[in-house]
């Protein structure tokens, strides 16, 4: 089949299997990790300031990891990231086993790993094209995507169980286990020379380099439009989805946890689904129609939940959101890797990432006070609404028109 053609290439079959391990120990950790904080603080507090604690160093670091991951040898950095998260994660699973683990060794993990986000991300990105015939990106692109998907989906329901059985300290041991298992995996990948490396070292400047990769986004309109509206769109759409949700069903539909669960898991199978379908294509043609079609369609998909259906409507929203989530990603990623060149491909990744993520907290919380003053279904009204906005104003542009 199409979608596993990159599966050929050994060094992609290597990383992608040591990154899917990895995603599935991620999962394992998340779980443990808010059943623990909930068992030793009862704090919803606690629990989102770790979620800030690892936010935070990844937005500060994105730049300078863009510019490391074009001056150092990509796998290799990879590794060492790795390697350091095994130490960590391992650090935290002792301290858990020994009964002596506190809220402040979370936030300390937190930051590191935080941290090594902000270079092991775009290391990830720029690494495909150069292990991967051009031919089989977009298999790489939609098989990275399908196994975050898939172990999103059921490494929670593993991750409780372990925690059932096992307790939390086991299934923090188990996400260090993956990242050596990841490692591992790095090891047999040939290194692959820095696209800089033949720069002299006296050459380098970071601020120079990091002025290099912001040009590099400002003069292509393609690069520059899309990481604008990814910004506004996770205002737009994920502050409803993220934030206003559970009061939608609870205050407005009378629902329960469940129907809450239904839209999480109905998005992740659209999310499957969109990956498998253009996953299928070798070449994909008229990329820019069709990844802001996505997003229009995403817009469609935030109005849904609450159009008259309820659960349909939520379930069916959900389904559209997920697929048209994974076709604007997987396209953006490729095109990425097929048209920015190697040696900036790290530097504008980072500068892609702050700027889908940048905005994520202002979203969340403009999407609270908007909840509690306005209620829950204008605020996914607005959401859908803008991000049909956004798309139409994407594709207004003729450098989106023309992205093929």
């Amino acid at each position: 089949m199409k979608l596993f053609s990159s599966l050929r290439h050994r060094s992609f079959a290597l990383l992608w299997g040591g990154q899917t391990i990895s995603s599935l120990g991620d999962s394992l950790y998340r779980v443990a990790l808010a059943w623990w904080v909930l068992e030793k603080t009862g704090s919803a507090t606690a629990m989102g300031t770790v979620l800030i604690f690892s936010m935070v160093p990844m937005l500060i670091f994105l730049l300078i990891g863009g510019v490391a991951v074009d001056r150092l040898p990509r796998v290799r950095l990879m590794l060492g990231s790795d390697l350091l998260r095994f130490l960590v994660s391992g650090a935290v699973a002792a301290m858990a086993f020994a009964n002596v683990l506190e809220v402040w060794h979370i936030y300390i993990a937190s930051v590191v790993f935080g941290f090594v986000d902000a270079f092991f991300q775009p290391a990830y990105v720029a690494t495909v094209p150069d292990i991967t015939p051009r031919e089989a990106l977009n298999s790489a692109n939609a098989l990275t995507s399908l196994s975050r998907q898939l172990t999103g989906t059921v490494g929670p329901a593993i991750g409780a169980a372990i925690v059932a059985l096992g307790g939390t300290p086991l299934a923090f041991a188990l996400d260090a286990g993956s990242f050596l298992l990841s490692a591992l995996f790095l090891l047999p990948i040939p290194p692959v020379a820095a696209p800089r490396a033949a720069v002299p070292a006296t050459e380098h400047n970071l601020l120079r380099e990091l002025r290099e990769g912001l040009q590099a986004v400002l003069v292509k309109p393609w690069l520059w439009v899309t990481i604008t509206l990814a910004a506004l769109g996770n205002v737009t759409s994920g502050g409803p989805l993220a934030v206003s949700l559970p009061f939608l069903i609870k205050n407005t539909l009378h629902g329960s946890v469940e129907l809450l669960g239904l839209s999480g898991s109905m998005i992740s199978l659209g999310q499957v689904l969109g990956s498998v379908w253009l996953g299928r294509i070798p070449r994909l043609h008229r990329r820019g129609l069709i990844a802001y079609g996505g997003l229009l369609a995403s817009g469609l998909a935030v109005l849904l939940y609450v159009l008259p259906g309820g659960v349909i409507g939520i379930a069916l929203g959900a389904l559209i959101f997920g697929a048209s989530l994974a076709a604007f990603g997987l396209i953006w990623t490729t095109t990425l890797q097929e048209m920015v060149p190697g040696e900036l491909l790290g530097r504008v990744s980072s500068i892609d990432y702050l700027g889908s993520f940048v905005l994520i907290p202002i979203g969340y919380a403009l999407a609270g006070w908007a909840t509690d003053l306005f209620g829950a279904p204008l605020v996914f009204i607005i959401g859908g609404v803008g991000t049909m906005v956004m798309a139409l104003l994407g594709l207004a542009h003729p450098a989106i028109r023309g992205l093929d």
